[in-house]
């Protein structure tokens, strides 16, 4: 029992490590997290999953992939479908069975598995898999539709790829009896469907329960985790591995339902999710056995340049022929497809089943995903920035500033932001308001923040830093709390808040954002200074000029606002947090104007006023 708990802990230690290792070094989070469960498994024996876990090390894995892939499905939205051109329904329909048969020819020919194997596992090898896919678009700037499309691709086709393993298998196993390839087919499409049906009803008694008060608030993320469980053991029970598609339509029609009592619920699953997905990782990683790779052959590096070089580019080119696609968004689809837990974790199951019915490589099984994970993750992880990159197919070189209310202050603000090179939106309900914006080019939003059409018109993720100057203090506070989440607590700020700590009146922290300025001025405070005249400096901090030498030449009654700092970061002075400016950084102050002060324009700079 102790062994086992030091097991989970060092699993959790080594899976979130790597990942906050990558969040901080910008390297593939998949790839580090991989080193670690292969250092700690196989290389030191400090984790050895099955004779810790013994038989419930697959069951394990299973259900966490389950989740994964639920949650997977939560984040896709049809309306994001929409904008992928058709890709994804192209990719499905054509690219599927085209891989199959492809990375057939390539087991067959190239890596020298007999038929019935090779078929199999060309069948695994049409997945890539939300395990690797979003842990890898969450550390590149791909541009919206190509990670839409990769996004989809990768949940939704590995319920498919486990099918059509299972399809296979079932022949072989049903061959001798008589059993024929229609009637199998026929079988498993009738057991897919009412799994479908399965998860779509499940997804439709958590629509129904939930806004009706049949679940109370604190037991809704309990029953919904309890309920995806349940639905993925059901649909197995019926034929197995088909539960992966009853949790993934569950998903996916729970995200198109618009339920608002699971917008608490989001922050959790993807919490879990992110758990499940370094521990999932290591555990596989670990469970890697050095005398099984010892059956490595160089036919096998032959067969994993084909498969990253030849199937993957043909199936996706073939598939978005004619599409209205870029042909260099659909190049990196083309490029990147890397496989994961259910590669693993189907090849090693199916290598049991099919030294069961008297085939052979089934050792040689495992061996090829293991080899084909570790080289589509390292190809595919070290590159993507790269490719993104070469192909034009990159979001905002730099991520820039998201202003909530179009006021003569938030418009000044925006001028400044905009001069020096940070891309700058403000976002009102008044198109008047937003005309003086429009006529000093800054770009401008018309809508309702905080309607949901936003979320399809404005892509949030082009944005570090979110702002809310409205001229109403609760409303700035409810911006700021709706996307917290999106942008992150410590990116979020609004004027006012601040405020008495013992004042029974004033908003909790947890529903506001970081109040702007050390004194956390308010609305009013603002709009005294802005009759009064107070302008915007902006000054450069450098070896000569000390940010305490840029401090001490301003106006006492003048707030320091923000820092900008060399490589685009945004840091604001709040009543919480004074950044520290270091050589390089621009400050921008807030302070009552003096005769000859420069124009608000120009930075001062070691004492001089630059253009």
């Amino acid at each position: 029992m102790e062994q086992q708990a030091l097991v989970f802990a060092l699993i959790g230690v080594l899976g979130i490590g790597a990942q906050w290792i990558a969040w901080r070094t910008g390297w593939p989070a998949i790839a580090l997290m991989l080193a670690a469960g292969v250092i700690a498994g196989p290389i030191t024996g400090l984790i050895i999953p099955e004779h810790t876990f013994g038989d419930l090390l697959e069951p394990m894995i299973s259900v966490a992939v389950a989740l994964i892939l639920f949650e997977g499905g939560l984040s896709l939205n049809f309306r994001e479908l929409r904008k992928t051109e058709g890709a994804v329904t192209r990719l499905m329909a054509i690219g599927i069975p085209l891989g199959w048969v492809l990375g057939s020819l390539a087991c067959y020919y190239v890596a020298g598995l007999v038929w019935p194997v090779a078929i199999l596992f060309a069948g695994i090898l049409v997945v890539t898999g939300p395990t690797v896919v979003i842990p890898l678009l969450r550390q590149s700037n791909i541009a919206a539709r190509p990670r839409a499309i990769l996004k989809w691709e990768a949940i939704v086709n590995d319920p498919f790829g486990a099918l059509c393993a299972v399809i296979t298998y079932e022949y072989l196993r049903r061959v001798d009896e008589g059993g024929t390839l229609a009637s199998v087919v026929i079988a498993l499409l009738g057991a897919a469907v009412v799994s479908g049906l399965i998860g779509y009803g499940m997804a439709r008694a958590i629509a129904w329960a939930f806004p009706r008060g049949h679940v109370p608030e604190y037991l809704k993320a309990p029953v919904l985790l309890v309920a995806v469980i349940g639905t993925f053991v059901l649909s197995n029970l019926i034929q197995q591995e088909t539960g992966l598609l009853a949790v993934t339509v569950m998903g996916i029609a729970i995200a198109n339902m618009r339920l608002d009592s699971l917008r608490d619920i989001h922050p959790f699953k993807e919490n879990v999710t992110v758990l499940l997905i370094s521990g999932v990782f290591v555990l596989l990683s670990a469970s890697l056995d050095f005398e099984v790779l010892r059956l490595f052959e160089w036919r096998f590096a032959a067969f994993l340049f084909a498969l990253m070089f030849l199937v993957r580019p043909a199936t996706v080119l073939i598939a978005l022929a004619f599409s209205k696609l870029p042909w260099n968004e659909r190049l990196l689809i083309a490029w990147i497809a890397p496989r994961g837990v259910v590669a693993v974790a189907v090849s090693g199951l199916f290598a049991l089943r099919l030294d069961q019915l008297g085939y052979g490589n089934g050792n040689i099984l495992v061996t090829l995903s293991f080899a084909v994970v570790v080289a589509t993750i390292i190809a595919h992880g070290f590159s993507i920035r790269h490719v993104a990159r070469w192909l034009k197919v990159t979001g905002a070189t730099q991520k820039g500033l998201l202003i909530v209310g179009s006021t003569p202050w938030s418009i000044s603000l925006a001028r400044q932001i905009h001069s020096l090179g940070l891309p700058v939106m403000i976002v009102d309900t008044s198109w008047q308001r937003l005309s003086a914006a429009r006529q000093a080019g800054i770009e401008t939003y018309h809508g309702e923040i905080l309607a949901e059409t936003t979320e399809e018109r404005l892509d949030l993720t082009q944005f570090q830093v979110l702002v809310a100057t409205t001229e109403n203090e609760a409303y700035n506070a409810l911006v700021c709390s709706e996307f917290a989440h999106d942008i992150g607590r410590d990116s979020v700020y609004q004027l006012g808040g601040s405020g008495d700590h013992e004042d029974h009146r004033r908003l909790p922290e947890a529903l506001r954002g970081r109040a702007m300025f050390t004194a956390g001025h308010g609305v009013e405070d603002i709009l005294r200074r802005e009759a009064a005249g107070w302008t915007f400096r902006k000054t450069r901090i450098s070896e000569q000029f000390k940010f305490d030498h840029a401090r001490s030449i301003l106006p006492d009654e003048a707030d320091m606002l923000l820092v900008l700092r060399k490589d685009g970061v945004i840091r604001f002075f709040t009543h919480a947090a004074r950044p520290v400016p270091q050589n390089g950084d621009i400050v921008i102050s807030y302070g009552p104007s003096r005769h000859g002060d420069p124009d608000a324009n120009q930075v001062l700079e070691t004492g001089e006023v630059v253009a």
